[in-house]
Order: structure tokens, then sequence, then C-alpha cells
């Protein structure tokens, strides 16, 4: 391999201009994710925001239905995802070797570990709201259909999955929500000493 052949590098070694640019852009994006993780209400809050301002750019402009409606999808299959526990109980029910979800109410507590975490759900759903925003801006994407239909089959497809869904939390009980560990009211510690 000759001087220069690797992505990024110019002819003499060093990385381009561009690989740096687009690394440094990369390296700032990533700080601000970084400080934006603990606060979940504000970051849910800014997409609930651009999802209004997307829904209004939507309504007037009487277009780019299709887009909508592939977003619907995309957001339901994440909340799905979100939904479910990393390692599907139906797959687990045979064997038993690995972590599985409390059963009983005197098994050991086991934290609900979900496919999609809150975060990567979170940042998956604002990527694909810009996306679509995106999209509007381009004419190509406004395919003309009949609006009233598409409603009704993100309707019904969101029933028919939430459906299965409960189903399946029903049939493998389990709530995909941790409140933390339950602690049991007693008997002082034996250990402690009082202080006269």
């Amino acid at each position: 391999m000759s001087e220069g052949d690797s992505v990024g590098d110019s002819v003499h070694g060093k990385p381009s201009v561009v690989y740096r640019f687009f690394t440094r852009l990369g390296q700032i994006y990533q700080s601000w994710l970084d400080k934006s993780t603990p606060y979940t209400a504000v970051r849910w809050l800014v997409t609930l925001g651009l999802s209004f301002v997307y829904m209004i750019r939507v309504y007037l402009l009487q277009g780019w239905y299709i887009v909508t409606y592939a977003l619907g999808i995309y957001h339901l299959n994440l909340f799905i995802a979100f939904l479910s526990p990393k390692v599907d109980p139906s797959l687990m029910e045979d064997s038993d070797d690995g972590p599985s979800l409390p059963t009983k109410q005197n098994e050991e507590f086991r934290p609900f570990i979900r496919r999609l975490p809150e975060f990567k759900f979170w940042h998956a759903a604002t990527k694909g709201i810009l996306v679509a925003m995106a999209c509007t801006f381009f004419e190509a994407f406004n395919v003309p259909v009949f609006w009233p239909i598409l409603v009704m089959y993100f309707i019904m497809l969101f029933c028919i999955t939430m459906k299965r869904q409960i189903k399946h939390m029903i049939k493998y009980r389990y709530i995909p929500f941790t409140h933390g560990k339950r602690t049991y009211k007693g008997k002082d510690d034996a250990g402690k000493t009082f202080a006269s």
C-alpha cells in the first residue's frame, strides 16, 4: 500500500482537510449529545416541539403524506423496540442459561433491560423527524395520495402491533418500566449501636 492510499489521507500522509473537518464536526456533535444525556425531559420536549413544527408544516403545505406515514411507521418500530426486553423471554423459555425476567414475587430483583434504550430511542426519533422535515423541501417526495387511507392504515397497524405487544407482556409477565428495587420494612439492623 503506497503513501496516501488509506481513507482520509492526503498525498503527503497527513489527514486531509475534509477528513479533519468531518472528524471535528463529529466530535462536536458527540459532545453535545453527551451533555444532553441527563436532561431527559428537556430532550423529549424539544423532540415534541420538532414534531409539532413538522405537523404544522405538513398541514400548511397540504402534502408529503407518504413521508409522514413513513415517519409514523418508523416511530412505531422504535416504540415497540423501546417496550421490548433485550432478551426475548420466548426464546429463553426452553433454555435455562442466562438471565431472565422475574416471574414470581419472591424472585431476585432484575431491572428491565430494553432492546432500545431511552437515549437511543430519543436520538433515533429526533433524527427521523429532522430527515422527514428535510424531505418536505423536495417536491420529489410529495407523492400524491389520498391521506385518509394512510391514516386508517396507520391506526390499524398501531392497534394490531400494540395488541400483540401487550399480549406478549401479559404472557411473559413483564412491565417495561422499572421503578427500582423493592425495599422491605422490618426490624432495625441488629448491628447498629446508639450513642447515649
